[in-house]
C-alpha cells in the first residue's frame, strides 16, 4: 500500500521537531541535524521536514511505493497526468535514503515525487543550496518556473 509523502522546509528544526512530536504523538523515525522524518501509520504518511536553507513552506509532495509494481503504476499515472513532463531520476540518494524515483510538477507548480526507498544513508544526498528551487527536486528540464 502506498504512503502519502509531504516534505516541508522549516527554519528552526528543533522547534519544529518538538511541535510535530506532540502533534503526531511520536518521535521521528529518522532525525539528523538538518532533517527529520515521521513514518505515520494512521494515516499512512511519510512526513519530512528539513532546515537546509530553502524557501519555507511546502517543499514537495509525493507517494512512497512499497514495491517496484506500485512505483510503475505511479509512473504510469504521472505520465497520463503530465505527458513528457516526467523526469525518471532512477536510483538516487536524497534525504538520507537511497531510492528509485521519478518527478513531475502539477499545473500550479507543485513538485510531486514518486519513489521506492531501497535503504538508508548517513548523508543527505542530492540537494541544492539555491533557495529558488525545491530540495532534491531535479526538475530544471520539467518545471516551467522556479517561482511558486
Amino acid at each position: 500500500m502506498k504512503r502519502f509523502h509531504v516534505h516541508l522546509s522549516v527554519d528552526d528544526l528543533a522547534q519544529s521537531i518538538g511541535f510535530y512530536n506532540k502533534l503526531f504523538g511520536q518521535t521521528p523515525s529518522v532525525e539528523r541535524s538538518d532533517y527529520a522524518k515521521w513514518m505515520l501509520e494512521d494515516p499512512r504518511v511519510n512526513f519530512a521536514i528539513s532546515a537546509r536553507g530553502h524557501t519555507l513552506g511546502v517543499n514537495h509532495f509525493g507517494f512512497q511505493a512499497e514495491d517496484a509494481a506500485e512505483l510503475q503504476e505511479l509512473k504510469q499515472r504521472a505520465q497520463m497526468a503530465a505527458g513528457d513532463a516526467v523526469l525518471d531520476q532512477g536510483e538516487t540518494a536524497c534525504c538520507y535514503a537511497k531510492s528509485d524515483k521519478h518527478w513531475t510538477v502539477d499545473p500550479a507548480g507543485f513538485a510531486w515525487e514518486h519513489y521506492q526507498t531501497m535503504g538508508e544513508l548517513q548523508e543527505f544526498g542530492v540537494d541544492r543550496a539555491d533557495t529558488s528551487v525545491d530540495c532534491c527536486v531535479p526538475l530544471d528540464s520539467v518545471k516551467k518556473s522556479t517561482c511558486c
